[in-house]
């Protein structure tokens, strides 16, 4: 009997055995589903990890070449213009006729003038005749009057003079344009037979003194590439045909604060206005005879900053009232896996480049992993799982 209860004892020891494997087997695949499920919810976030080095600085910027000098001329008359002697792109020298005006009914106006003024010395003779002969009369008080008639006469004669001259100012200097300086007529709006509609009859650009491109920069991007006044410098220009470009010269000529840009947006007003960017604006000159102005140009700049740091990218600084910060990952070792959160770490950014700025922490290591996206808005000490 004995005998046969061991086996029996045996399989129900077994059974036993089974069942707890089995039960703390299921136990465990549930324990683990529900962590994988739980490490689903949270936020998705892509990561980097900062190098060390200086920054590669970069300005660029692009805008319409605008004549240095520019004149724009008109017929102040009113005068229709009676010949167009140029037409736009015509380089011209000074002094050169461009646009004859007519001006017949000026010179009928001038011409009526002078027989008023004719007329009126024809009356101080007739006057100063009366009074001779008053003279020799002894006439006094007819004396008297025909004095006083004279110096009307007088002064009326000298007004008409004044006016005929300012008729003849004005035939002389509107009759005609003609070109101030050396230059290239860069639009002509007059149109024979009519009078200027508002508009400029034609503008004219000085060659001599070339043309300019205007280009904005932050302030701390300028200083930090020692760009300064008398600088040469490459200017790429689209000389509009079938979008071919070429490099001409170009000097800066003149540095000139700007209105600032704001920074990146925070919600908060106070916070937005002292993240404004200060700014500035080059304007360079370039001198080429190819040129007529109106073309699109654009200017690339390169330069490694002086200073070395931790490099992140732009994408991962973020700003609050406290000023700058990032999001590095904290990595807590577990039992059932490594738990990953996300740590608010305060710095300090010291320059920036169109992709990557340097950052000052004591905080930060070149083996951290600092977050640039995430799939949910993040806060210090939110729980998150890797790309």
């Amino acid at each position: 009997m004995e005998s046969e209860n061991v086996p029996a004892e045996r399989r129900r020891k077994r059974i036993i055995q089974i069942a707890f494997f089995l039960f703390m087997g299921v136990l465990l695949f549930f324990t683990l589903f529900s962590n994988t499920l739980q490490s689903l919810t949270l936020p998705k976030v892509r990561t980097e990890k900062p190098s060390k080095g200086s920054l590669v600085v970069t300005l660029a910027g692009s805008g319409m070449l605008q004549p240095a000098v520019e004149a724009k001329l008109s017929n102040t008359a009113g005068w229709k213009a009676d010949k167009i002697l140029v037409k736009e792109g015509d380089r011209v020298k000074k002094g050169q006729k461009l646009i004859l005006y007519d001006s017949r009914t000026a010179e009928s106006e001038l011409k009526d003038e002078v027989t008023v003024l004719n007329k009126q010395n024809i009356g101080l003779r007739n006057i100063q005749d009366q009074y001779i002969l008053s003279m020799h009369e002894g006439d006094e008080l007819q004396i008297r009057k025909l004095k006083r008639d004279i110096e009307t006469s007088q002064l009326d004669l000298g007004t008409q003079e004044r006016k005929i001259a300012e008729l003849r100012d004005r035939l002389v200097s509107q009759q005609e344009i003609n070109a101030p300086f050396d230059g290239i007529i860069t639009r002509l709006n007059a149109v024979e037979g009519l009078v200027s509609a508002g508009q400029p009859d034609l503008l004219i650009t000085n060659s001599i003194r070339g043309y300019r491109l205007d280009i904005s920069a932050d302030s701390a991007l300028v200083a930090e590439m020692g760009i300064s006044i008398g600088a040469k410098i490459e200017v790429e220009v689209d000389t509009g045909q079938d979008h071919q470009t070429r490099i001409v010269q170009g000097t800066i000529d003149e540095i000139a604060n700007t209105d600032p840009r704001p920074g990146s947006p925070t919600g908060d007003e106070e916070t937005d206005q002292a993240l404004s960017i200060p700014q500035k604006t080059l304007r360079i000159q370039i001198m080429d005879s190819g040129l007529k102005g109106g073309e699109q140009a654009k200017i690339k700049l390169e330069n490694r900053s002086r200073q070395e740091g931790l490099l992140v990218s732009n994408e991962a600084i973020h700003h609050d009232r406290d000023g700058a910060f990032v999001y590095r990952i904290e990595e807590q070792r577990g039992a059932l896996g490594n738990v990953y959160i996300a740590r608010k770490i305060q710095i300090q950014a010291s320059e920036a480049s169109g992709k990557e700025t340097m950052i000052q922490s004591d905080s930060l290591y070149e083996d951290d992993l600092i977050i640039l996206e995430s799939s949910e808005p993040l806060q210090d000490g939110n729980r998150v799982r890797l790309q």
